[in-house]
């Protein structure tokens, strides 16, 4: 019994300090000019954060404080918690391995640290550097070998025929409303594949990434006279922090660009087939730089009472989840803000409840679109509410201000009140919340007095043993405490083993993107099937054999296929599918035959590796 004791009592003080333990999220190999994210959380409301010094790195910003909570209704008990996280947001400037030192904080004046760590920067590829560069399974590319040849770098392209331009969709905005940012690519030359070398600071605003899914858009358009390939490489919804002049800084990113390599004419009868069908591609790189934005940001005229922040279009709608309750039982109260704007940065309105109910935190729940368009959508804050005592209550009505930028002005959103009825509780959980001199009475007219003989009793003792069911439940604890952690092992390794992820998804990968290419076998769409087909095979390759996009080009291929032994007949195949591929792009023949033919070969290679 008294082993038993022991342990509840070390179970109790394990479980009290792992609620108040600082934990620290951050990746332990990073890439030079990668941004990362560092947030340190701990579960309880914290103060006084102090953090660690990231010497090797750039702070972009942090530490940014939040705070989540949520409420749990059981069996009618009630039970709450408070996470309080702190972010950074970090890059990565110089090849090396960091330690980044502790950090603390203040939780129920109790100083609670955190354990410092390391992080090991790389040089990494240059097509993994920015979380902008894409890859087989995003744009599709197509880079020779090092050894081979390296793109040249040359002057060829004048800045009339490929540059980039930065646009936003209104320069003078008030603070806080929503402006779209966009990076394009104006080019009449052929590109392979770009890279963004560093994405702009855009200091004094809130921004939400708009292209998340990978997707390039693509069009013409016509710019002084002259008709360009434009590709919307990047799209951004900007929300000004604070009013006057700011700058959006330009976007630095490099280009591959494919020209024809000119021969030199000899006056012989193979001049005749100097034509481009016969010339070979060379490679161009590119720097390209966008031009940098001055924006106008108007600050917003005097709010009046009930104004949070809200900028844009919305509505407000709210509603209970009863009306009508016995004391001591909960009622949700939701309120809802929907439309377009800065919803991630609407707080909680102040609501003046009943002094009757007890009220907990809202908690937050957001439905939030980040689409071309901008970012759309609602966030809804709910509030648990206990009353305390019976009769007739109203949850009161308020305003909810916005601004519309649209109209240059507040907009009043009237809440309506909401009438609820409270029935008498039930005595035995009646919980009271105050008490005075007026709830104390006479006790002794109410309560008999004490017995104080010992009265025919006799001491016994008897000696508690814990049922079957209670050892049962600590044997599944400990077994399940143990198979959480080797599952947590297996998965980390998992994780850490990148050419072994790469394996694995390779031919699931491979087989999306033929999906999608079976999908334009009939519809006379034959750059997108084709393309699809490229991305398939080449993706493939890079992920089944692990080679670096960077390296990625026939010859290595190859290269590799004889240093995996794979056999002569596979390794054919392969290479003529390749062949194939690349000859049917620029010269697709009789195209629906063809892409038959080339879509059955493509199964048949990647089906076999």
């Amino acid at each position: 019994m008294k082993k038993l004791l022991v342990l509840s009592i070390y179970l109790l003080a394990v479980l009290a300090l792992t609620a108040q333990e600082m934990t620290v999220r951050a990746p332990g190999r990073v890439d030079v000019g990668q941004r990362f994210e560092v947030r340190y959380e701990v579960n309880a409301r914290a103060s006084d954060f102090r953090g660690p010094n990231f010497k090797g790195f750039s702070v972009l910003s942090g530490p940014n404080a939040s705070h989540m909570s949520s409420t749990q209704i059981i069996n009618g008990q009630i039970s709450s918690s408070i996470t309080t996280g702190f972010t950074y947001i970090i890059q990565a400037d110089i090849e090396g391995s960091y330690n980044v030192g502790s950090a603390s904080c203040n939780v129920d004046g109790k100083r609670v640290t955190c354990q410092g760590f390391s992080i090991k920067v790389e040089k990494g590829n240059p097509n993994a550097q920015q979380q902008n560069a894409r890859n087989a399974y995003g744009q599709p590319q197509r880079q020779q070998s090092q050894r081979a040849t390296q793109p040249a770098q040359s002057d060829n392209i004048d800045s009339r025929s490929l540059f980039a331009r930065a646009s936003i969709s209104k320069s003078n905005p008030y603070q806080g409303e929503q402006v779209i940012l966009t990076y394009k690519i104006y080019t009449q030359v052929s590109l392979q594949q770009y890279q963004i070398d560093k994405l702009p600071g855009n200091k004094g605003f809130w921004s939400e990434d708009l292209t998340k899914d990978g997707s390039v858009k693509q069009y013409e358009e016509t710019v002084d006279g002259r008709r360009y390939m434009v590709a919307e490489i990047r799209r951004g919804a900007l929300f000004a922090q604070e009013s006057g002049k700011l700058t959006i800084e330009p976007l630095d990113l490099d280009v591959l660009a494919l020209v024809q390599r000119q021969r030199q004419r000899t006056g012989s009868i193979w001049d005749l087939f100097d034509d481009p069908f016969f010339n070979p591609t060379q490679a161009i790189q590119k720097h390209l730089r966008t031009n940098s934005i001055n924006v106008n940001v108007k600050p917003l005229p005097n709010a009046p009472e009930g104004f949070n922040g809200a900028v844009g279009t919305f509505t407000v709608t709210r509603d209970v989840d009863t009306r009508e309750v016995r004391a001591n039982e909960a009622i949700t109260y939701r309120l809802t803000i929907s439309g377009n704007g800065n919803l991630m940065l609407i707080d909680a309105p102040q609501i003046d409840f009943p002094k009757v109910f007890e009220v907990y935190d809202p908690q937050i729940d957001d439905h939030i679109t980040r689409s071309s368009s901008g970012v759309s959508g609602s966030r809804t804050f709910e509030w648990v509410l206990i009353p305390r005592k019976q009769g007739d209550y109203e949850i009161p009505a308020f305003n909810f201000v916005t601004f519309d930028p649209s109209a240059g002005r507040y907009v009043t959103k009237h809440v309506e009140a909401i009438p609820v009825h409270i029935k008498k509780g039930d005595p035995k959980s009646m919980k009271n919340v105050t008490s005075n001199k007026s709830d104390v009475k006479l006790l002794n007219s109410d309560i008999n007095h004490i017995r104080t003989s010992t009265g025919g009793f006799s001491p016994r003792t008897e000696t508690a043993r814990p049922a079957w069911w209670f050892w049962t439940l600590l044997i599944a604890i400990i077994a399940a405490g143990i198979g959480a952690i080797l599952f947590f092992r297996h998965r980390l390794a998992q994780q850490q083993d990148i050419a072994g992820m790469r394996l694995r998804r390779a031919t699931k990968e491979a087989r999306k993107r033929l999906k999608k290419a079976a999908s334009h076998l009939n519809d006379g769409n034959d750059n997108l099937f084709y393309e699809e087909i490229y991305k398939a095979i080449w993706g493939c390759l890079a992920d089944k054999y692990n080679i670096e996009l960077s390296r990625l080009s026939s010859d290595t291929v190859r290269e590799c296929l004889t240093e995996k032994q794979v056999p002569e007949e596979q390794q054919k195949l392969i290479m003529s599918t390749l062949q194939e591929v690349d000859f049917a792009r620029f010269a697709p023949g009789d195209a629906t035959a063809k892409k038959q033919q080339i879509y059955d070969q493509a199964l048949q290679m990647i089906v076999m590796l």
